[in-house]
């Protein structure tokens, strides 16, 4: 016989956390389970830290919706809590003529996407911003930050808890049943426990995971693909406020330039497909095609002056030759089992989005 709870929310990364604290506030009885020894230990710690402001997402996607509409409630948030913060500010540039169109239309899909703040920069305005920076014009998006993932993690960790809800460390699943009324959970070290509702946010394994949930129809559970982000990391202080992302290219890496809230700045992700969710260590090498990509807005930069730094997955669910796919967020509506919410794919804007989604699946289990 296994104990009975309302909810069971699978993952504590900041997605996971900020859905449990969701479902906590609004008087749910709330258990998170963990694989790791510690919350946000994967993507959620292996990333840019970068609060987006929703620019460049398809119009009516998830991802653009509830970046949008995360970005603010983040911002309050970190306010409200005490959660380090800024807005720094992005340009975004274009270093030839031959980019100024897809600069416009980049501010164009912003516009549709709720986005209305961009402002357009002559090249003198840009550097009057940014002495340091090469581009024929750029985007300035006012509102992208920069934010302590773990402090945020943390402050969500701490709601959860004070509403009630609890965390369970070293908690990995081994399989789960979905009957009438509930849905019969497994850990690997034989532990049982029985759900109302179970949410999996488990970022990485996700797929994995549905797919050991007897009852759920595996052909609604899409497949896991592995895009490794390499980060490199600069020696000395860089000479920019301001976060830099060139226009994106076809041919080029597009690297982008990011600062963290002491001011070191990291170039990356780069992408590199990999087959599984562990390989995680920077291959140094590949710094080399850096250089040239960063010359193009910053030709200061000095031979030698990046070293490898990290590297993080992102959780794709579409393939290298394949579009780039929305965030998939699952309910008893799409695949028929009650109580059950599978978050497929939610990778980058997935750190921003959090309470979003915390609020979107919350509203979909009412």
């Amino acid at each position: 016989m296994s104990d009975l709870v309302d909810c069971i929310v699978v993952g504590a990364g900041v997605v996971g956390l900020a859905v449990a604290r969701a479902l906590a506030l609004d008087g749910r009885e709330v258990l998170v389970l963990e694989a790791a020894n510690a919350i946000g230990t994967e993507t959620s710690s292996r990333n840019s830290e970068v609060i987006h402001a929703g620019i460049y997402y398809p119009q009516g996607s998830l991802k653009a919706r509830l970046c949008v509409q995360g970005k603010t409630m983040l911002y309050d948030y970190c306010a409200e809590r005490g959660v380090p913060y800024q807005r720094s500010g992005k340009l975004i540039v274009a270093t030839a003529p031959g980019q100024l169109a897809q600069l416009d239309g980049i501010r164009q899909r912003a516009a549709a996407n709720g986005v209305d703040d961009l402002q357009w920069l002559s090249r003198d305005e840009a550097r009057a911003l940014e002495p340091a920076l090469e581009c024929v014009a750029a985007l300035l998006s006012p509102s992208t930050g920069i934010v302590d993932s773990h402090a945020l993690m943390l402050a969500l960790l701490g709601d959860l808890e004070n509403a009630g809800g609890l965390l369970a460390l070293n908690s990995p699943l081994a399989q789960a049943q979905c009957v009438q009324n509930a849905i019969h959970i497994e850990a690997k070290d034989g532990t049982r426990i029985s759900a109302r509702t179970v949410v999996n946010a488990a970022g990485l394994h996700a797929p994995g995971l549905a797919r050991c949930f007897a009852g759920l129809d595996p052909a609604l559970v899409p497949q896991a693909a592995y895009a490794k982000g390499n980060y490199f990391t600069l020696s000395g202080r860089a000479p920019f406020s301001h976060l830099i992302y060139p226009v994106p290219e076809a041919a080029g890496l597009g690297v982008h330039l990011t600062l963290d809230l002491g001011g070191q700045a990291k170039f990356g992700p780069d992408v590199q497909w990999v087959d599984g969710p562990d390989d995680l260590v920077v291959d140094a090498s590949r710094g080399q095609a850096f250089y040239a990509e960063v010359r193009k807005y910053w030709p200061g930069l000095r031979d030698g002056a990046l070293a490898a730094g990290y590297a993080g997955i992102r959780p794709k669910i579409h393939g290298p030759q394949e579009p780039a796919a929305d965030f998939l967020i699952q309910g008893p509506r799409q695949h028929g089992v009650a109580g059950l919410v599978n978050l497929f794919g939610i990778e980058s804007p997935g750190l921003t989005s959090a309470l979003a989604i915390g609020a979107h699946v919350a509203d979909m289990l009412r």
